[in-house]
């Protein structure tokens, strides 16, 4: 006998009983954004809040951001974007003489929307001025300990996953990422996607009729890589290839890769941090490589924007760092889904 009962509806976040389900993670979400204040002020950053509406969203060739109009007096239109990073504007600032400056605020990302992503969500970014990029790793790590006290949780936990905040993180680069949980020499195959395509098929993956270089390692980092980061610690994935960091300078030991990483608990990457490249023309170059990339691939294209670009010729050396506060928020209450610990989660 079948049962044809259909599930019962799902309630809406505003209906009450749901919302006092919900609230005692909303709480602890305001307790962690007041303790990261906190150590931000402590650390001397000066908050600053960039405005959402730009003339480019960001130029990363899978990132898709929302478009609108700008009507002037005049009646004429002019296409803006909502930023998928405060990232251009903040380094506008560093250029303009701030040196130690954060940013707590929404950013948008079209095409978003599962478990771990929502199209509307909080980034928390901040950037030193004069200070290797281990330093903003290091207040990463610090931040997440931070979180972690607030809830007064032992653990990270998602998925069935957990990763102790309080150990010595590991940090390893990606080459070791790729041969410890892929068995690819990844740096042996750097600029030629052929090479890199049969080592996956002698590992036993399966290789696309068509391909790119950076669409393989997209394809190995996500499948073999990426779910084993951060389990039983936090993990710091260090070293990425040139070609994967548009906006990072390169390491000075070795030209193949530059001074990116990443830092993961549960599998689930928490931050994205560099380095900071402020030579304009590889900006203006690696940046037009994003588009072209973009336009092969999904038909469209983003402006860049020349006034960051003229403003990189004056900023001084720096590192930076942005870090998904929702995600951060979920890993430290336990939450099972982001839209769980948003106060308002954005309407299908």
């Amino acid at each position: 006998m079948t049962d044809d009962r259909s599930p019962p509806p799902v309630s809406p976040w505003w209906t009450p009983s749901v919302h006092a389900d919900r609230r005692p993670i909303l709480m602890a979400r305001n307790r962690i954004e007041t303790a990261i204040r906190g150590y931000l002020a402590t650390e001397d950053f000066v908050m600053v809040d960039p405005p959402g509406l730009q003339r480019s969203p960001g130029n990363e060739a899978h990132l898709h951001a929302f478009a609108t109009l700008m009507i002037g007096e005049d009646g004429v239109e002019a296409t803006r974007y909502l930023h998928t990073s405060p990232e251009f504007s903040m380094k506008k600032l560093l250029a303009a003489g701030e040196r130690r400056i954060a940013s707590l605020g929404h950013v948008w990302r079209n095409r978003e929307r599962s478990a771990r992503h929502h199209p509307e969500f909080t980034m928390l970014e901040w950037y030193r001025v004069d200070e290797p990029y281990t330093a903003v790793m290091d207040d990463c790590i610090d931040m997440i300990r931070l979180a972690a006290e607030t809830t007064g949780a032992k653990s990270l936990r998602h998925g069935g996953r957990e990763a102790d905040p309080f150990a010595e993180p590991e940090r390893i680069s990606v080459a070791d990422a790729f041969e410890r949980y892929a068995g690819i020499d990844l740096l042996a195959t750097v600029d030629d996607p052929d090479a890199l395509a049969a080592q996956m098929r002698a590992v036993g993956m399966a290789v696309p009729a068509e391909y790119n270089w950076s669409y393989l390692f997209t394809l190995v980092l996500t499948d073999k890589v990426e779910p084993q980061l951060g389990l039983g610690r936090v993990t710091v994935l260090d070293r990425y290839p040139a070609s994967e960091a548009a906006l990072a300078r390169k390491t000075a030991d070795d030209p193949r890769v530059a001074e990116r990483f990443e830092i993961y608990a549960c599998g689930v990457e928490l931050a994205n941090g560099f380095g900071e490249l402020i030579d304009a023309d590889e900006q203006r170059r690696r940046l037009g490589l994003e588009m072209d990339e973009k336009a092969r691939l999904y038909g469209e294209r983003y402006p860049l924007d020349e006034n960051f670009l003229a403003a990189l010729a004056i900023m001084p050396e720096a590192s930076g760092i942005a870090l998904g506060f929702d995600r951060l928020v979920m890993l430290a209450t336990g939450a099972s889904r982001i839209d769980q610990v948003i106060w308002v989660p954005v309407a299908d």
